[in-house]
């Protein structure tokens, strides 16, 4: 069992920069893939980036390419996203989100493959 507890949301103006920051619980937070997406009312969630289990492997949404940065310090079981040049269409609810590293090249874009999820944190750009 992970629990997540998401935090750094805020509201900013464009072109600004945030981090949000995730708090995992349990052991074994290096055998987990760590995923952020983001919901925006009225839309789907959606992926932002994800990171491998030792933090080697990262893939991102093109929409954030270039712009966010996902991290993460398996000694303090913290994942990080980075969020520079801010637009208004970054603007929504930001969730973290766990799965298990199923093998060494297992890394998901997928939300409904991911078994943990935080509260979420609100992020809101202003033009």
């Amino acid at each position: 069992q992970v629990q997540l507890v998401e935090s750094g949301g805020g509201q900013v103006q464009a072109g600004g920069s945030l981090r949000l920051s995730c708090a995992a619980s349990g052991r074994t937070f290096s055998s987990y893939i760590m995923g952020w997406f983001r919901q925006a009312p009225g839309k789907e969630r959606e992926f932002v980036a994800v990171i491998s289990g030792s933090g080697g492997r990262t893939v991102y949404a093109d929409s954030v390419k270039g712009r966010f940065t996902i991290s993460r310090d398996n000694a303090k079981n913290m994942v990080f996203l980075q969020m520079n040049s801010l637009k208004p269409e970054d603007t929504a609810v930001y969730y973290c989100a766990a799965d298990p590293q199923r093998n060494f090249y297992y890394i998901s874009m997928l939300p409904n493959q991911y078994d943990y999820w935080g509260q979420g944190t609100q992020v809101t750009v202003s033009s």
